[in-house]
């Protein structure tokens, strides 16, 4: 019986009986903050089960089939995946609740006449645990189902009584093993088993038989009814739920490889056209032969390779395909972490079935066109989740290979995989470098260790992590000038107004710039500067992407210039430099209203990017950070690559369509959960409270959104986008201006192309026949520069006379280790330059290696290796070389093993080229 019948018996079975069938709920939890992803049936059901919600179109019966990802947090599968018959990232759970409606009785009697008489599944090769201390299931299994008390065993909590978390629904369940030792032709007993358990001509098993029957893999859980009454509190405490319960997890890969008659579920249908495609992608065969089992499988140089990466590789291209069509982008923090790792443990398993390009991204298309129909936004995101996906392999492809030799060195493999017997400890700086420089995250580190016999010195990593960490905070705070809240957060520092000292401050600034208020508490700050807390403040806090207000507050006889505002417990304080001394009492605060419209245009403009963006691009684009200052706005948002100039039009086309259509813009406030099912964008990762503001661009946009805003789109005037660019792996930033700046902007654009028809000698009068003058000279201008281009390489490379300056360099060669080797400085103008120069010196030399160092035309050092096929193929690489003779002056490179090159500070050029000869010669002793 194929899965997709399962599943549709399944949910016809029960809708028969008078369960409602729910589609299933995104892999990202709607509003659980205790939930990284989907991991049970039960998850879209929890606050009905609660009493918080009613049961959805009051319904009290309800079935789905739920996609789940277990990969992170506590209910993490990610290590044993590929390595056992049934532990998955991505999987589909069965389940039929009832909310208060049947219980126990009903719930053992639905379970068993599915399985029996839906599935067929013979009653003699079926048996039943409970929680040991629930007489009632024990009673009811033998009334209802008529199971002998010998094929009922009693376990304890740990077993069978379930909770989903440390709190939260709980309570005791019933569970249906199937016998795969006379449902599976495949099943072997292990080499080394013995005792009770692996005797099948017995029908009746002892208890301790049965657990360790079960734990070996012969008696198979498929069915789990958890009969939930509790909720589980902080304390432990146990409190009845309003409306006793149930909850059934029948795993769909594990009753298709019962009903398939395979003990591994990666054998069953849901997978085999997976792993066909890896096998044709890789150019293996899997080494499985139905009612044989596995056999060994051999890599095109005749060594054996573990069949444990075919199955890694078909099971997270699901958990990647579903990832990314329910909006999760990959990225160092949070879901986009967990779905990174996801990927590139994947990568790393095709590098060892010997690809070295991408191969998930082929598997994933299988994924989509064998699931799309029941699963409709697989296809809608096709485009998106092929397309990251690849960029994501291409990504980690780059670094792998150095990262994998590396490892090599650090962990040399002298152990078979899954091997128990610790060898040594991969030190926490060798891990952090895998980590920093190759992009190996620190569990495939510790996943690969593991498999060879090594530990990894965690602390040791985490130590050199935070070290980074704390050198980027220091660099950050010595380029800016402001005052966190931690530097003035001891309420013993500040002097208070008895009079308002209950006061906590209310913010005014969504409706005015001016506010008549009393000074409530001061305080004075080490660097001179004071802060101010007013009863009413117009001044808005850094928050949510928006700046600081700036302003100044005056009162009797002083006054303060405010550069800056934070906030202290809910509390707004206002900093800046006083003038006279500062009394309590009466005071003027003001916020400059140009200032702060400008402030206002950027941040609605951001709300009408962030729709552009996805209506454009996708819906996978996510924000990843923004800046809204008035000068300005900055936005981050995940997506897999540079935009085309006709992706950038249509974006900037759409803000503007939306500025001239002079859209209201509203604001409420709201409960968290009404908001977010209403539509309303929250950010990943940003804390909300149980009543959030809706900013609402009627028609445009909907987002959860503290900042300031115009009154109506109309007041933006002009959105102009001036940049685009990437700033991590997979998130991308876009600035614009608005406004007076954006007139601003355009018209510096026309003031320069006005002086470069000047300069060109074209009469500039705005026509398209001037415009196509324009281009016609620069044209020429480039044609020229080409053909002196031409001949200048052509007098590098020095031609037959072998007199260029290639044709010098490598009559200069010296011999490491029987290696050729340069390393010099040279004059050259730009990069490409030094590129031609390197590519002609490659060829001269004809064997070996070289480094050239050169000051560009624009000041800036540079550093360029070149390795020729044969000094390739002993590890000396270019882009190795080039890499650790930058490292050496504190620079970072990168390219191709044949050439690859670095910046470097112009003043320490000369010192990395010192430091070259003996970087290769220990590259060259160790090749």
């Amino acid at each position: 019986m194929l899965a997709s019948d399962i599943r549709a018996r399944f949910l016809a079975y029960f809708e028969k009986n008078g369960h409602a069938i729910r589609p299933s709920s995104a892999l990202v939890p709607a509003d659980d903050p205790t939930l990284l992803f989907t991991n049970a049936g039960m998850v879209q059901f929890k606050k009905v089960f609660l009493g918080m919600e009613d049961a959805p179109d009051g319904s009290r019966r309800a079935t789905t089939s739920q996609k789940c990802v277990r990969a992170g947090g506590k209910h993490n599968d990610l290590e044993q995946v590929g390595h056992t018959a049934r532990h998955h990232t991505f999987f589909e759970m069965l389940g039929n609740f009832s909310f208060g409606d049947y219980f126990k009785r009903d719930a053992i009697r639905f379970a068993w006449e599915f399985i029996t008489e839906d599935l067929k599944i013979p009653r003699e090769h079926l048996r039943v645990t409970v929680f040991h201390e629930d007489d009632e299931a024990r009673q009811l299994w033998k009334d209802v189902a008529d199971v002998p008390d010998n094929r009922i065993y009693g376990l304890g909590a740990k077993d069978n009584f379930w909770q989903m978390a440390d709190t939260g629904p709980c309570g005791p369940c019933t569970e249906i093993y199937v016998d795969l030792a006379h449902m599976a032709p495949d099943w072997a007993f292990p080499n080394d088993a013995h005792g009770e358990w692996t005797n099948t001509d017995i029908s009746d098993y002892s208890l301790d038989a049965f657990v360790e029957g079960a734990e070996a893999g012969r008696f198979l859980e498929i069915w789990n009814l958890v009969f939930m009454q509790f909720d589980r509190q902080q304390d432990g405490t146990m409190v009845p739920l309003p409306k006793p319960s149930v909850d059934t997890g029948a795993g769909l890969e594990r009753i298709a490889a019962v009903m398939q008659g395979v003990t591994n579920n990666f054998h069953t249908d849901l997978f085999r056209p997976l792993i066909a495609k890896v096998e044709d992608v890789v150019g293996i065969g899997y080494p499985y032969r139905p009612g044989v089992g596995l056999g060994t499988a051999v890599g095109k140089d005749g060594r054996e390779i573990d069949p444990a990466s075919f199955r890694v590789i078909a099971d997270h291209a699901r958990a990647t395909a579903f990832l990314l069509a329910d909006g999760v982008f990959p990225s160092n923090e949070g879901r986009g972490y967990v779905l990174r790792r996801i990927l590139r443990r994947a990568v790393r398993h095709a590098w060892l079935l010997g690809r070295r390009e991408p191969t998930l991204v082929h598997v994933v298309d299988v994924v989509i066109e064998t699931m799309r129909d029941l699963y409709p936004e697989l296809h809608v995101r096709r485009k998106h989740i092929l397309e990251t996906t690849r960029a994501e392999e291409e990504r980690f492809l780059t670094t792998i290979d150095a990262g994998m030799t590396r490892f090599e060195e650090w962990a040399p493999a002298a152990s078979t995989q899954g091997s128990t017997t610790m060898r040594g400890t991969l030190s926490g700086e060798d891990a952090f470098r895998l980590y920093d420089t190759f992009g190996f995250p620190i569990d495939l580190t510790e996943l690969m260790a593991r498999e060879r016999g090594y530990l990894v010195d965690i602390a040791g990593f985490e130590q050199a992590l935070s070290a980074q960490r704390k050198q980027s905070q220091d660099e950050r705070k010595s380029r800016q000038i402001t005052v966190s809240a931690d530097d003035f957060g001891d309420p013993t520092q500040w002097t208070h107004d008895q009079q308002h000292a209950a006061s906590l401050g209310r913010f005014v600034g969504y409706n005015v710039t001016e506010a008549e208020t009393v000074v409530t508490a001061v305080r004075a700050l080490p660097d001179g500067r004071v802060a101010v807390m007013l009863r009413e403040s117009p001044f808005y806090a850094e928050s949510g992407g928006q700046v600081s207000d700036h302003g100044t507050i005056t009162g009797a006889g002083w006054s303060v210039s405010v550069s800056d505002v934070k906030k202290l417990d809910g509390r707004i304080a206002a900093i800046g430099v006083a003038t006279g001394e500062i009394t309590f009492g009466a005071a003027h605060a003001v916020v400059p209203r140009e200032r702060r419209h400008d402030t206002e245009r950027n941040h609605t403009a951001t709300h009408l990017l962030h729709a552009a963006l996805r209506h454009v691009l996708g819906e996978h684009v996510h924000q990843a950070g923004s800046l809204v200052s008035p000068d300005r706005l900055r936005f981050d948002f995940t997506h897999h690559g540079p935009l085309t100039h006709d992706q950038l039009v249509a974006i900037e086309a759409q803000v503007n369509a939306g500025v001239w259509t002079a859209a209201p813009v509203n604001t409420r406030e709201s409960a968290y959960t009404d908001a977010v099912a209403q539509g309303a964008m929250a950010l990943f990762g940003e804390k909300y409270g149980d009543v959030v503001r809706v900013v609402e661009i009627s028609n445009l946009s909907v987002e959860l959104c503290g900042g300031t805003h115009v009154r109506n789109t109309a007041e933006i005037g002009l959105m102009r986008i001036v940049s685009e660019g990437g700033v991590a792996a997979g998130v991308r930033r876009i600035e614009a201006v608005t406004g007076p700046r954006a007139f601003q902007f355009l018209a510096d654009r026309e003031r320069a192309l006005v002086q470069v028809a000047t300069r060109l000698k074209v009469p500039m009068a705005g026509t398209a026949t001037n415009l196509e003058q324009i281009e016609k000279k620069i044209d020429a201008l480039i044609d020229e520069r080409r053909q002196l281009e031409k001949r200048l390489d052509e007098a590098m490379r020095g031609g037959v006379s072998g007199g260029g300056v290639a044709q010098q360099l490598a009559a200069q060669a010296a011999e490491v280790h029987g290696i050729r080797f340069i390393a010099t400085r040279v004059e050259v103008v730009d990069v490409k330059a030094l590129q031609s120069l390197g590519d002609s010196l490659r060829e001269a030399l004809g064997s070996g290696v070289a480094v050239l160092g050169a000051v560009l035309a624009d000041g800036k050092g540079a550093l360029l290796a070149v390795s020729t096929d044969d000094a390739r193929d002993r590890g000396l690489r270019a882009d190795i070389v080039v890499r650790e003779v930058a490292a050496t002056v504190g620079g970072r490179g990168g390219g191709k093993p044949h050439m690859a090159q670095a910046g470097v500070d112009a003043d320490k050029l000369d010192a990395a080229i010192a430091a070259a000869a003996g970087i290769l010669a220990r590259l060259a002793a160790a090749g």
